[in-house]
């Protein structure tokens, strides 16, 4: 089942920042916000609305908003825990989508949000119908859905239930995170196609961590299972706070790469996003993850 064009969600600004000790000042993460859609990308997750003391590198949510330039074009994600999340979210008037997260198992769902994983589904369902209230799309991600850090594995049965619950809220989307880098292409193939086809015709969008270096064969799984948005990272950075040994999320140039590469649209510039990398690597003060932005694409820009 694959395509001609995946559409990929840059999460560098939030996710990508969210856990790591250099905290970037809002200009820069305005800057980063821009270089990403100067590279063709058009949703974009920019915050997260989350206590400040809990997660400092998103302290800055609302001022990142204030400079929000308008762009009709472009669709502004920021990603909330609970309803003080979303009316914060809400009152900046900048953020198009809620992203709503529920959490696969009760130990990691009250390390990350102090809640049992059915109070985030029930959260996530409230986040989703307070977004269209507010006259705003709304969706969410399951988190975990391929193994908990501290539960181990979780059953594909658990997933689907929380998928079908969630979609009842008419989400525009859920997506099946791999919080902490466990899964397989086989696994991946099975859970998207499974919660596909049980909340049709509700997107499933997908979630990778590279922390043990599956990320871009659970990307191609994915988009043959039917999968057609991708969450990618700039740099390849990453990692969740609350989820012992989470690494960095898949970049965004080597998804990029591999997708155009094989003839899938993502109507991204990988030039722009290599240099972005090596902008980024200097403000972060360390190479970065990704492979191409090491490598280079290929053929070289100045053989096309």
């Amino acid at each position: 089942m694959y395509t001609d064009k995946i559409e990929i969600v840059e999460v560098s600004p939030r996710d990508g920042l969210q856990n790591e000790p250099v905290i970037l000042p809002a200009s820069s993460k305005l800057e980063l916000i821009g270089k990403a859609r100067a590279a063709g990308s058009r949703r974009i997750e920019v915050a997260s609305f989350v206590n400040p003391k809990a997660v400092p590198q998103m302290a800055d949510a609302e001022e990142v908003c204030a400079g929000l330039p308008d762009r009709d074009d472009v669709t502004y994600i920021g990603l909330v825990m609970n309803a003080r999340g979303a009316e914060r979210a809400i009152a900046t008037g900048r953020i198009d989508q809620l992203g709503a997260v529920a959490v696969s198992t009760d130990r990691f769902a009250m390390a990350n949000q102090g809640q049992t994983s059915d109070g985030s589904v029930d959260a996530s369902r409230a986040i989703i119908e307070r977004a269209r209230e507010a006259g705003l799309t709304g969706q969410a991600t399951i988190a975990a859905s391929f193994g908990c850090p501290f539960e181990g594995e979780v059953s594909e049965d658990r997933v689907l239930a929380m998928a079908v619950a969630i979609a009842a809220s008419g989400p525009v989307e859920i997506a099946l995170a791999d919080t902490i880098g466990v899964a397989n292409p086989a696994h991946v193939a099975s859970l998207v196609e499974k919660v596909g086809k049980a909340i049709a015709p509700i997107p499933v969008r997908m979630h990778f961590h590279n922390t043990r270096g599956t990320g871009l064969a659970n990307v191609w799984a994915a988009i043959g299972a039917g999968a057609r948005v991708i969450d990618a990272s700039i740099g390849g950075l990453g990692g969740c706070p609350f989820a012992p040994g989470a690494a960095g999320n898949i970049a965004t140039e080597d998804t990029t790469y591999m997708l155009e590469r094989a003839g899938i649209s993502t109507g991204l510039d990988l030039e722009m996003l290599i240099s972005t990398n090596r902008w980024l690597a200097g403000l972060m003060n360390k190479a970065l993850p990704a492979m191409v932005g090491k490598a280079g694409g290929f053929p070289a820009p100045s053989t096309y």
